[in-house]
């Protein structure tokens, strides 16, 4: 087991965030997404959108995590990003009040994959669900690329299960399918229970 930690992301995060996402969607998505639109996002851009999540955030319950492997330095290795359900978390032809005020969004939980298998993922969601259940919110979803069983399978081993919610994404005219998975936030612990 790795040495490491989850904490808030910090404004400083806002580059390696978006070398850490490009950097995992360029392994974890190559079968899935068209080459060169993985080959042309910007890191820069990336960056810029990162640092405005972090330091503006729509509201106090969107959150951005990273996980920090410890050893002689420390590196940023995975973030994780969440908030209120919204537009972005519907299905096709969902109502916009079919999830309600009391559902949070995983937008992003990506780790790199050269630190993958190290803990990381796990502590990215224990913090994730502390401060759901901290913000009050009951469920949680995710939107999974069919073609990357790795996501399903570790949110599948950690409690999640597809609600039966699909969409396809238009991504340069190729059309990519996804799942929705959810979970119930679990209550706090009664110590001694």
């Amino acid at each position: 087991m790795a040495l490491g930690y989850v904490r808030p992301a910090r404004p400083e995060d806002a580059g390696e965030i978006a070398r850490i996402q490009l950097a995992t969607w360029r392994v974890a998505y190559r079968r899935i997404l068209p080459r060169h639109v993985l080959d042309n996002l910007d890191e820069a851009y990336l960056a810029r959108r990162w640092s405005a999540a972090v330091q503006e955030p729509p509201s106090g319950a969107h959150r951005v995590l990273v996980a920090v492997e410890q050893a002689e330095q420390s590196y940023l290795v995975g973030f994780a990003a969440s908030g209120p359900a919204d537009a972005e978390s519907l299905a096709p032809n969902e109502p916009a009040d079919a999830l309600g005020p009391d559902v949070v969004a995983v937008t992003d939980l990506l780790v790199e994959p050269r630190w993958g298998r190290r803990g990381h993922g796990s502590r990215l969601l224990a913090a994730s669900v502390d401060l759901w259940r901290a913000d009050g919110f009951a469920r949680a979803v995710a939107w999974a690329f069919d073609g990357n069983p790795a996501t399903r399978k570790f949110l599948t081993g950690a409690g999640w299960e597809p609600d039966g919610a699909a969409r396809a994404l238009d991504v340069d005219d190729m059309l990519v399918n996804q799942l929705r998975l959810h979970v119930a936030v679990p209550a706090a612990a009664v110590p001694g229970e």
